[in-house]
């Protein structure tokens, strides 16, 4: 990413300490937020190469984790896309635990997107407006 490109996704410092702990036991991770109900609207933390993804999804960007080597791949499916290409998003984490598939689990916590509008420079930089 360059300095005239704004991030679409970000992360909470939580959320960032929780991936190096991931990381750290599971190696690699990507994530994929889809659409729908419940645990199906939360982004989902899997080993990397664990979700296969394809023509259906949208690599919206690689997130850079201090001390995490290899950079975070943040997917979307393109029709929850639909619905979000005008937001930034932040990954946090929050109390609770969520989808079994996810690798915060057994954690005890789950990861929850916060969302915003983009501003008009975001929009423009990603050719939305």
């Amino acid at each position: 990413m360059t300095t005239s490109t704004p991030t679409r996704v970000e992360l909470t410092d939580e959320a960032a300490d929780l991936l190096r702990r991931l990381v750290g036991t599971h190696g690699p991770v990507m994530f994929h937020q889809s659409g729908g109900c419940c645990d199906g609207s939360s982004p989902m933390c899997f080993a990397d190469g664990d979700f296969i993804t394809g023509d259906a999804d949208i690599h919206l960007q690689d997130l850079l984790v201090e001390g995490v080597e290899k950079p975070i791949p943040f997917w979307m499916s393109v029709s929850q896309y639909a619905y979000w290409k005008h937001t930034h998003l932040t990954v946090d984490v929050v109390p609770g635990r969520g989808s079994g598939f996810s690798l915060e689990a057994p954690e005890g916590v789950r990861f929850l997107i916060r969302s915003r509008l983009m501003t008009e420079p975001e929009l423009k930089a990603y050719d939305l407006i």
